[in-house]
């Protein structure tokens, strides 16, 4: 069986132009735009003569400036008609053909970077940065005003020395919850937590040495240094070692959806694909579940001993009903704010918090996993493509994604370090 694919063979010269603009970059980057089963190639000639009686020849150095050209376009025959509508508007000097071509296979590689993208273009550039002598309720005030969860820590001559990730702040500094759930507390008790780190700075709690890259270094190297050091984001710095920018997880699942192929419109073709990773591949099977009729204190034990961000909620059948989060629990118990926090407070062991708390207790344990839960819930099917699930918790900016056959059957979760592992580690 073989597949139809149309050859648009484009005759044209190195002097050509689109709009002011050399014609076959236009052509190049118009076909990669596509992003759909085609490729493009450019071949110079060495000679050539035109219908304008000009000539062109490398061997004599006045006539070489305008060299011929062939631009081959190949790609599924559905295809040709609209790109074949803008080409006709694109070039405007030349010879456009058309001839059909007997595919027998089309096996591609699959990437989720172009291979030729750089760290520069992906990283977030001229970040927020903090001294070493910065006082670290300055550097959790910062991250709370902001969307991103680590800060870089510079000298005097703006180079990095460190990295404060909310790690830090929880195991060295102290701090006793996450940012997420902190900016959600009353601002009494917010203010009393800025206080209390208000004695330690940035260079007793950051990370040492930071893990960089410089900003020319290809991006597909970058990821492999974030897996190999065990890292949610690189320092990036220019050929003098100054900082330039940051490169997070979501920096690069955003270029992977920006940059990458249409995959699904690529697999439309019969196109073989290799190295294809499902999400099924890559979920955290163990994660916990309870009945919508568990008591929220059981929720709370969950959350508490196996330190988790999530519990699923699911039926009999376990078909996924809803999740809890510890911000669900804050919301669902707003009208007692102080008691809730003390319970999610990291370093109170549990039993100390029902000693404490025993009237909040008692209506931990009346009400039910069902009542609390946040039924609005996105999910990914489990057999679908690596690139499907990075495209979803890119666009809402999750960091974890709740898992689901196709009859609803709760699977597992999966999170942006198990993306990211499964789409580079191990691939030439």
């Amino acid at each position: 069986m073989t597949i139809r694919y149309s050859v648009i063979e484009i005759f044209t010269s190195e002097g050509a132009r689109c709009h002011n603009r050399v014609l076959y970059e236009e052509v190049l980057a118009f076909v990669r735009g596509l992003k759909i089963a085609a490729r493009c190639t450019v071949t110079r000639g060495t000679d050539a003569c035109y219908e304008d009686g000009g000539t062109a020849t490398q061997n004599i150095v006045d006539l070489s400036y305008n060299l011929p050209l062939k631009i081959e376009i190949i790609l599924p025959s559905a295809e040709l008609d609209p790109v074949m509508e803008v080409l006709e508007q694109m070039v405007c000097e030349g010879i456009v053909g058309v001839r059909e071509l007997s595919v027998y296979w089309h096996k591609a590689k699959k990437r989720l970077l172009p291979p030729q993208i750089k760290v520069r273009d992906v990283m977030t550039a001229t970040p927020k940065r903090v001294h070493r002598n910065t006082p670290v309720d300055e550097v959790v005030r910062l991250l709370l005003s902001s969307t991103f969860t680590g800060v870089p820590v510079v000298d005097e001559q703006d180079r990095p020395v460190g990295l404060i990730s909310q790690s830090d702040l929880i195991y060295r500094a102290g701090m006793p919850m996450r940012l997420a759930l902190m900016a959600n507390s009353e601002p009494e008790r917010v203010d009393g937590i800025l206080k209390s780190l208000a004695e330690m700075t940035a260079e007793a709690i950051m990370t040492r040495p930071d893990v960089h890259i410089q900003e020319d270094a290809l991006m597909a190297d970058g990821v492999n240094l974030m897996l190999e050091k065990k890292v949610k984001r690189l320092l990036v710095v220019d050929a003098w070692g100054k900082l330039t920018g940051i490169v997070s997880r979501m920096d690069i699942f955003q270029t992977i959806t920006r940059e990458s192929p249409d995959w699904k419109a690529v697999r439309r073709g019969e196109i073989k694909m290799a190295d294809a990773h499902f999400v099924s591949d890559i979920m955290r099977r163990d994660t916990q579940t309870v009945s919508p009729d568990a008591p929220v204190e059981e929720v709370l034990h969950l959350i508490d001993a196996d330190d988790i961000q999530r519990v699923a909620v699911v039926d009999e059948a376990g078909r996924l009903l809803g999740l809890i989060s510890d911000r669900n629990l804050l919301s669902a118990f707003s009208d007692d704010q102080p008691g809730i926090w003390r319970y999610l407070t990291r370093f109170l062991p549990f039993a100390e918090k029902g000693q404490r708390e025993k009237a909040l207790q008692e209506r931990l344990r009346s009400r039910k996993a069902g009542e609390v839960m946040k039924t609005e819930i996105v999910t990914v099917r489990e057999d679908a493509f690596i690139e499907d699930a990075i495209q979803i918790m890119t666009e809402k900016g999750f960091k974890r994604l709740p898992v689901v056959d196709e009859d609803g059957i709760y699977r597992g979760m999966i999170n942006r370090d198990s993306l990211l592992r499964a789409g580079f580690e191990n691939r030439a």
